[in-house]
C-alpha cells in the first residue's frame, strides 16, 4: 500500500511540475508572439490628379520626345499604375497608345515627394498627319486600368509641340532615363 501511495504522490507531483512548466512556456510564448507581431504597413493609395503634381518638359535627347513627371504631393505612398492616358490637343478623339514594350516588372510606388516618369514619343517620320498642339490632357489610371478622375490639362513647352499618328507614351517608370530609353 505504501508503494502505491508513494507512486501516486510522485505521479501527482510530476503532473504538477509538468503543468507548471507548460504554463510558463505558454506565458513566454504569448509574450514572444505579442512582441513579434509585424507593424502595420502604411496604407498605399492610387496616384490621382488630387495627390500628384504633373509636369511635362521637352528633352534634348532623344529628339521628338517629352518627359511627363508625376510627383506624389500627398502624405501617403501612392501607386502609379500602368501608363497615363494622354490627349494631345483639345480636339484629340482618343488617348495616345501605350508602348507595351515598356511595361515595368512591378507597379511604381511613390513615397511622398518621389516621382514617376513617362516618356512621350511625339512623332515619327513613319507617322501620318499631325499638327502642332498646345496642350496635353492627362488622366491617371487605377489598378484596373480605368481613369482615376478628371483630366489635368498641361501646357506644352515652346507654345506647342508637333504630334502625329506615331505618338505613344511609355508606362510609368521609376526614373527618367528608363522612360526615355525606348
Amino acid at each position: 500500500m505504501r508503494i502505491a501511495t508513494r507512486f501516486t504522490s510522485r505521479s501527482a507531483a510530476s503532473s504538477v511540475v509538468v503543468a507548471a512548466a507548460l504554463a510558463l512556456v505558454g506565458i513566454q510564448a504569448a509574450g514572444t508572439t505579442a512582441s513579434a507581431a509585424p507593424k502595420k504597413a502604411p496604407s498605399v493609395v492610387t496616384c490621382t490628379a488630387a495627390n500628384t503634381k504633373l509636369t511635362v518638359t521637352e528633352v534634348s535627347r532623344p529628339v521628338n520626345h517629352l518627359l511627363l513627371k508625376a510627383t506624389n504631393t500627398g502624405t501617403k505612398p501612392c501607386h502609379a499604375y500602368s501608363a497615363p492616358y494622354l490627349r494631345a490637343g483639345a480636339d484629340a478623339q482618343a488617348p495616345l497608345p501605350w508602348a507595351q514594350e515598356t511595361t515595368p516588372q512591378a507597379v511604381v510606388t511613390l513615397q511622398p515627394g518621389q516621382s514617376a516618369y513617362a516618356g512621350i514619343l511625339t512623332y515619327s517620320p513613319d507617322g501620318e498627319g499631325g499638327g502642332n498642339e498646345k496642350t496635353l490632357g492627362v488622366i491617371l489610371a487605377d489598378k484596373k486600368g480605368s481613369a482615376t478622375g478628371k483630366e489635368k490639362t498641361l501646357k506644352l513647352p515652346k507654345g506647342g509641340v508637333f504630334f502625329n499618328s506615331a505618338a505613344t507614351v511609355t508606362y510609368w517608370q521609376d526614373n527618367a532615363a528608363d522612360a526615355l530609353s525606348w
